[in-house]
């Protein structure tokens, strides 16, 4: 088994992987997210990404080759 951290994969493959954070960070967090942002005065988008980016280094990646 190899294992990658979040830095170690390919741009296509970072790509996707933060799409599909964003959409778990999204449903899970998007109400409080919005509040906070609107609260803080931040966009919504930049800290979506933000979150999304965080979540994925809670994440362990295998590879059986």
């Amino acid at each position: 088994m190899v294992y990658l951290n979040y830095n170690n994969l390919d741009a296509d493959t970072q790509e996707r992987l933060l799409s599909m954070s964003k959409k778990d960070v999204e449903s899970r967090f998007g109400e409080q997210l919005c509040d906070y942002a609107r609260k803080h005065y931040i966009s919504y988008d930049t800290l979506l990404e933000e979150e999304a980016i965080r979540n994925l280094y809670n994440y362990k990646y295998v590879f059986k080759i």
